[in-house]
């Protein structure tokens, strides 16, 4: 019994090392920046290689090149890093002034994609627009717009109803309207699977903006109910829905697809057959490239495959919500906490539907799907959840210090700003002045009636229904200021207390 017992505690004491060592390497400033990078760069490397394998018996079978498809998606991971670099070094001042004019851009191309002789029809669906020599799909940039401003704003309009300057009611009004009408413009293509991951983001966004929970619920259970309609609406769509409840009622038809991805799956086993091995890509099952490449990494890489693919997603979860608690600025803990919730939210949808567990949606797998607009707008996305990491108050410390590392040092990257709670509500206090201002100057611009003569003792009835409204008004925000509904539902870490940022 002693060999087996000092086999077992010397398992122990490794293990314990190695979660010493792996809890001391999360401890350093700028570990969550590396994460970051680390799983954009493997996600986006995994994905160049399936869709080569998956999109060569296609391409070449079409009378192309077996790479054409993999050098075009090559082409726009090029685009997409570069896009990456920008977001690393973009000022976070000069992001959130630019939020709005480039929200309001993206839904002018929705509009534009939708007239004919402008946007391209491909497959029933007018969703493209041809410039030059590459196609530009505006619903997937609408998604990272909707992202960051939607943040900016709630990010703003938090601070103001904190004061007492604005209800509730005015932080959604700009905001929800806009989701919708950017959902609304995305089913007329029609496109389901975008308009799902709008939704994502608009719920995310209400969601760690800290909306009251009533107001989400009503919210969530109405999309839920404008989703179910719009799936049983449409005839493909609704002969999905029956195809998920009904696999056998029609397994050479609508159910053909599902049905040989189960069967990828179950042929890879715990090992795979192999890289390249694959034998459903060989016209067996339509868009194994795309929306289906799941099945092939699960055919060819088997179990462990699929393993890594759903550990990178993961680990992309814990370390965006880990950014978002260790932020300081709001605007930061809604960009990354949104973000990581659209990213981890789509992949979930992807991967929930080629296993079975979800209706087909055609949502496709971030970073690892052939799409050249959404690779590159994704890896943007991933660049902004990287920037906000090296403003974490560790990392902007260590970066100051001169703690920047060889891969900082070699992409010259610029030191982030330390974010100043003072300096921010300072800013307020000016955009609460001017429109004070403009206000009062409207106010006078107008011409005021003759009020009736009052007597001595008769008391004003305007005075008296000004004063009765005014204490109402009075009572309601500081009821609503006394529960703080606007912070965020995650917690505030010791750091941002430390920095006076109190919650």
């Amino acid at each position: 019994m002693t060999g087996p017992r000092r086999a077992g505690n010397e398992m122990t004491t490794r293990r314990a090392r190695a979660g010493s060592w792996f809890g001391a390497w999360l401890a350093r400033p700028l570990a969550s920046f590396h994460l970051v990078v680390t799983i954009a760069v493997l996600l986006t490397v995994l994905g160049l290689v399936m869709v080569l394998s998956a999109s060569s018996v296609e391409a070449y079978a079409g009378g192309k090149s077996a790479y054409s498809l993999f050098i075009q998606q090559g082409l726009f991971a090029c685009f997409g890093a570069v896009l990456f670099y920008i977001a690393l070094r973009v000022p976070l001042r000069l992001l959130r002034q630019l939020s709005f004019p480039v929200f309001a851009l993206s839904v002018v191309l929705l509009v534009l994609v939708l007239i004919p002789g402008i946007g391209t029809k491909v497959q029933g669906s007018r969703r493209w627009l041809d410039i030059g020599v590459v196609s530009v799909q505006p619903s997937e940039i609408v998604k990272i717009t909707l992202v960051i401003w939607g943040a900016h704003l709630l990010a703003s309009r938090r601070a103001e109803y904190a004061d007492g300057h604005v209800g509730y009611k005015e932080i959604l009004m700009p905001l929800v309207p806009a989701g919708l009408l950017v959902c609304f413009l995305v089913v007329l293509e029609p496109n389901l699977s975008t308009t799902i991951a709008l939704g994502i983001v608009l719920a995310a966004l209400l969601w760690f903006g800290g909306l009251p929970l009533r107001m989400f619920v009503t919210i969530a259970v109405s999309g839920a109910v404008a989703a179910a309609i719009l799936a049983l609406s449409a005839g493909y769509r609704s002969d999905r829905m029956r195809a998920f409840f009904n696999p056998g009622d029609d397994p050479q038809g609508i159910g053909y697809q599902a049905r040989q991805a189960l069967y990828s799956l179950a042929d890879g086993g715990i090992w795979g057959r192999g890289l390249g091995q694959s034998r459903a890509k060989w016209s067996y099952l339509p868009n194994a490239h795309n929306d289906f490449i799941f099945a092939i990494i699960g055919e060819e890489l088997g179990f462990l495959g699929c393993a890594l693919v759903l550990g990178l997603f993961a680990l992309f979860a814990y370390t965006g919500l880990r950014i978002a608690t260790r932020s300081v600025d709001p605007f930061l803990r809604l960009v990354a906490a949104t973000a990581t919730t659209w990213i981890t939210g789509q992949a979930l949808i992807n991967i929930g539907y080629v296993v079975g567990l979800l209706p087909v949606t055609g949502l496709q797998l971030p970073l690892v799907s052939a799409g050249g607009s959404s690779l590159a707008i994704t890896l943007l996305m991933f660049g902004i959840v990287a920037n906000c990491a090296r403003h974490e108050p560790e990392a902007v410390a260590a970066l100051h210090a001169g703690q920047d590392g060889r891969f900082s040092r070699m992409l010259r990257l610029p030191k982030p700003e330390i974010y100043s709670a003072g300096r921010a509500s300072a800013a307020r206090a000016r955009s609460a002045a001017k429109k004070a201002a403009a206000k009062k100057s409207k106010a006078a611009a107008k011409p005021r009636r003759a009020l009736p003569p009052t007597g001595r003792g008769s008391a004003d009835p305007r005075r008296a229904i000004d004063s009765d409204s005014s204490r109402r008004r009075s009572a309601s925000t500081e009821s609503w200021r006394s529960t703080r509904a606007w912070e965020p539902s995650y917690p505030v870490p010791k750091h941002s207390r430390e920095r006076g940022n109190s919650r």
